[in-house]
């Protein structure tokens, strides 16, 4: 408990103007390289955003500010936008860059747009969280899959 909320104010002090609240069942810290592990159940909370895996690395600048963090591990994750758009979904690593406010996934992603019921199927997937775009790549055999919820046509369902 003593290394969680030390981490959350260690890090709520950086960057982010919210809160970032670190769980883990395992954590060792090397302040002079600027890298912490967390391992077991990981669960990372800032705001609306979650990020859940089997083993975080957070990498910090002299400044102790976070400036990278790499989930591997069965990673889900819910991810609110600038614009307000909700993302959920997993991956096997997941790479979040704050200055950037980029996400990078990689291998067997699976990304959803809950308010606009769209979701990507790929081997690598970057959402841009400022410019609210995403770009995603598949795997040598098998392509990117992109699925729209469209909404019934109205008058062809009243004529049939």
């Amino acid at each position: 408990m003593k290394k969680t909320i030390f981490l959350t104010i260690f890090l709520a002090s950086s960057l982010f103007s919210q809160e970032l609240k670190v769980k883990a069942k395992l954590f060792n810290a090397d302040q002079k390289t600027g890298v912490s592990v967390f391992e077991g159940d990981v669960n990372i909370i800032r705001g609306s955003d979650e990020l859940n895996a089997s083993m975080v690395t957070i990498y910090t600048n002299e400044k102790q500010e976070p400036t990278k963090f790499v989930a591997e591990g069965d990673a889900s994750f819910k991810i609110k936008t600038e614009e307000g758009a909700r993302y959920e979904g997993k991956a096997q690593k997941v790479v979040y860059l704050p200055i950037e406010k980029e996400y990078h996934f990689f291998k067997e992603v699976h990304l959803k747009q809950i308010n606009e019921k769209k979701e990507i199927i790929g081997e690598e997937v970057i959402l841009k969280t400022i410019e609210g775009k995403a770009y995603a790549k598949g795997a040598e055999k098998e392509p990117v899959i992109m699925i729209f919820n469209m909404a019934q046509d109205s008058n062809k369902s009243k004529n049939d």
